[in-house]
């Protein structure tokens, strides 16, 4: 019954009647020709999707606030490590365009500062993420205690683009303290404010994370300002209601469990 319905919609015979032998047409044997490689290709997709969930394959989509682009590539080499058959990428792009990504559902997940309220975005703070003011190491602040914020006035202050969380973070930090805050000079890099600090252009306030390096050399210093460290969080992002990929599931759980640790050897 199932082959006369299959003819019925082909609209051709797939079997001809000879004796008590049946044969294929020549269109019976195009179909099986094509059945079979259906057959194939629905077998391999079973072995992918059992690899997948076994973490034998698959992909992950990651894309990372600039700032946090030095324990985001360590989190990612230490899954890599533990998962290797996974095919993983990272993006490191500024706050607007991390949102966009989220916003087009382009990344398994985000990691970045505290993302914006009403965005139909699940996040879970996972890391303490300080913001330090940091200068050359011949400033003349250096070494002073407890310096009251009214003198961060008085020196020129390199800041990131407006609409970055630490932009964001700071003009709050002013505000509150009744000041409005002003910005010598804009730069849309971290690196590139730790260069300017280096050579003498004026203090910068950036993450405590992106300049252990600077502060262990000897390049950079941090000032000990009155209300500083400004005390943030690193969140784990994801679209509300997306359904994560086995490895995304997995990389997850390894961020919210790990990532305390592996700051201590930042």
């Amino acid at each position: 019954m199932q082959v006369k319905q299959l003819e019925a919609v082909l609209g051709i015979p797939l079997f001809e009647h000879m004796g008590r032998h049946i044969h294929l047409t020549e269109a019976g044997r195009a179909v099986l020709d094509v059945g079979q490689a259906i057959q194939h290709q629905l077998d391999n997709l079973e072995h992918t999707l059992a690899d997948i969930q076994g973490l034998k394959g698959g992909t992950l989509i990651v894309s990372a606030a600039s700032t946090a682009s030095v324990f985001a590539a360590r989190l990612l080499a230490l899954f890599g490590t533990m998962h290797p058959d996974v095919k993983i990428s990272l993006n490191v792009v500024n706050r607007e365009t991390l949102l966009r990504h989220l916003d087009d559902n382009s990344i398994d997940l985000a990691l970045m500062g505290q993302p914006p309220e009403n965005c139909h975005l699940l996040a879970q703070a996972f890391m303490e993420n300080p913001l330090v003011v940091i200068a050359a190491t011949d400033h003349a602040l250096a070494g002073e205690k407890d310096i009251p914020v009214e003198r961060l006035l008085e020196e020129p202050l390199i800041g990131r683009e407006h609409g970055s969380g630490t932009r964001g973070a700071l003009e709050k930090f002013f505000a509150e303290h009744g000041y409005t805050f002003q910005a010598a000079m804009e730069m849309n890099k971290n690196e590139a404010i730790k260069h300017a600090v280096e050579a003498g252009l004026g203090l910068g306030v950036v993450s405590l994370h992106t300049v252990r390096a600077e502060i262990a050399s000897g390049q950079l210093c941090v000032l000990d300002f009155q209300g500083f460290p400004l005390k943030r969080q690193w969140y784990l992002v994801q679209r509300e209601g997306k359904r994560l990929s086995p490895a995304a599931s997995t990389f997850a759980q390894l961020v919210l469990q790990e990532a305390d640790q592996l700051q201590v050897y930042m």
